[in-house]
């Protein structure tokens, strides 16, 4: 280590930004703050920041998903309202994306249940959340344009949840702790953006091994007749998986 010269490889710094998506009124949303201070001035961005010295990748997602949610992080699903299920997506390097210096950011995506109305916090001016069906659009002309390259970040983010409740329990980090099928549906069809069949979809979840355990409650939020209220099983692959259906 004596002859190791670290002058020898230009400094860079890390960044966590994290795509927390719940769903709100039957709809996919993501949470954004507008950015009070250069670069980006006054653009609405993902939550995020600069991983302190002394800590982790983890530990600062889980910091920063705190300060701007008042969640603590998991990473198992169908844990319940008690945190958000967190996992880290994807990093993000290109030598332009931060006009301040070269910043690399290990992304992370949150999901967690109908969330409150966030507070801005750090140099951030407002805080909303914001349909993602409006952000993401369906061209890339189309949509909301978002500060550094967070456009990209949030729809790989939304792709990731997309995929994974297919073949995973992960649809119930959506849900409270006791939940319907018929919740459980609308969490599919705002994550997905499909109506799906109420009968087939009840077939598949309840039979699918491991899914859904029965809670011995039921509860009529819903209004009508009582519905059966469950909970998350203990699998976390589901076999056969839930196939998104074709658009």
């Amino acid at each position: 280590m004596s002859r190791y010269d670290r002058s020898a490889f230009p400094p860079f710094a890390v960044t966590v930004d994290l795509v927390v998506l719940t769903v709100r009124e039957h709809a996919l949303c993501a949470l954004l703050v507008r950015r009070g201070e250069p670069p980006f001035q006054g653009y609405w961005a993902l939550p995020g920041g600069f991983v302190r010295p002394d800590e982790g990748l983890a530990e600062a997602a889980s910091r920063e998903l705190a300060e701007e949610t008042g969640l603590r992080a998991h990473s198992t699903p169908g844990q319940g309202s008690a945190g958000a299920h967190l996992e880290q997506l994807a990093t993000y390097g290109h030598p332009q994306r931060d006009p301040r210096m070269r910043v690399v950011s290990v992304a992370h995506l949150a999901l967690a249940p109908d969330l409150p109305t966030p507070r801005p916090g750090g140099d951030a001016r407002s805080a909303r959340w914001a349909p993602v069906a409006e952000l993401i659009g369906q061209g890339p002309d189309e949509g909301v344009p978002l500060a550094f390259d967070h456009g990209g970040i949030l729809a790989d983010g939304v792709e990731r949840a997309r995929s994974k409740i297919e073949y995973s329990s992960l649809a119930t980090a959506f849900c409270p702790p006791e939940f319907t099928v018929g919740e459980l549906r609308q969490v599919y069809e705002a994550v997905w953006g499909v109506a799906l069949d109420p009968r087939n979809f009840h077939r598949k979840v309840t039979g699918t091994p491991g899914f859904l355990v029965p809670s011995g409650s039921t509860t009529t939020r819903q209004g009508g007749r009582p519905a059966q209220l469950f909970k998350a099983g203990g699998a976390t692959v589901l076999n056969p998986p839930m196939l998104r259906p074709e658009s």
